[in-house]
């Protein structure tokens, strides 16, 4: 696939896509790049220890985050998107289920709408990507963790989602999906849904993002704070890379990078 004018060999590689969180409110470096000149360096740092992408948010999504206006998003967002338009030449990404800052963020420069609710929050925002002919993220959501059958009802939603970018006429080459990893699934739940990756991959033909760095599947799992899950993350981004999943969200961009690099290394060894 083609994203901002770079080619992906998305059934072929996997590729990195850094975390630049600007509100707060984030689970994990919630306040830490608050100024433009903090942001800055950090997505300086993410691309010099690989980043194909950097995919930048300005609402939390943490379980009892706090409601961001669409004006405040916007106010946070566009200025870093505009710098790193402007500064770097890297693929961006903006997290956010709003219309209004999508087309915003796209229009300062933004490359990929990364939706936590697949398309079904704001009824515009696929019309909007459609309009700049952006890619999309597309992540598996719901509002509450009941399921008859979880594999099922995972793929139910998605096929939902994937209705909603073929009414607005998204072509199939801009979409990425995301099977929602801490999203409407609780621990148990989302380590059955990293297990049977292979099988999301097998049903849906697209290019699957895996985004569980640092979440509470690990930190329940290993019983560790959130600024202590790099190794369950890892983990988690190898066993993605082995069912093949073509990117990876994290806030650990080296650690990932190299081990990437590894087992791209093994796999294609003669």
């Amino acid at each position: 696939m083609f994203i901002s004018g770079k080619e992906f060999d998305t059934n072929n590689k996997m590729y990195v896509m850094g975390i630049l969180n600007v509100t707060k409110d984030s689970f994990s470096d919630g306040g830490k790049y608050t100024t433009l000149d903090a942001q800055l360096k950090q997505v300086e740092k993410m691309i010099k220890e690989g980043a194909d992408i950097i995919d930048i948010g300005g609402e939390s999504t943490r379980p009892g985050y706090i409601p961001v206006s669409a004006e405040d998003e916007i106010a946070v967002t566009c200025p870093i998107i505009e710098k790193v338009k402007t500064e770097f030449d890297i693929t961006i990404s903006l997290d956010t289920t709003k219309a209004s800052v999508a087309e915003e963020g796209l229009k300062a420069g933004g490359h990929i709408i990364n939706d936590v609710w697949g398309l079904k929050k704001d009824d515009k925002i696929a019309d909007v990507i459609k309009k700049y002919d952006a890619t999309t993220i597309i992540m598996h959501n719901r509002k509450e963790a009941l399921y008859q059958d979880l594999f099922e009802g995972i793929c139910q939603d998605l096929e939902e989602s994937l209705q909603i970018a073929g009414n607005a006429s998204i072509p199939k080459e801009k979409i990425i999906l995301d099977p929602g990893i801490g999203f409407g699934k609780d621990t148990p739940m989302c380590l059955k849904t990293i297990d049977f990756m292979p099988r999301l991959i097998e049903r849906f033909d697209y290019p699957w993002l895996m985004a569980a760095s640092r979440k509470s599947v690990i930190g329940n799992t290993l019983n560790l704070p959130v600024d202590d899950r790099l190794e369950g993350t890892l983990a988690i981004t190898a066993r993605a890379f082995m069912d093949g999943c073509s990117f990876v969200r994290v806030h650990d961009v080296l650690p990932n990078k190299r081990l990437i690099d590894m087992l791209s290394a093994i796999k294609n060894a003669i």
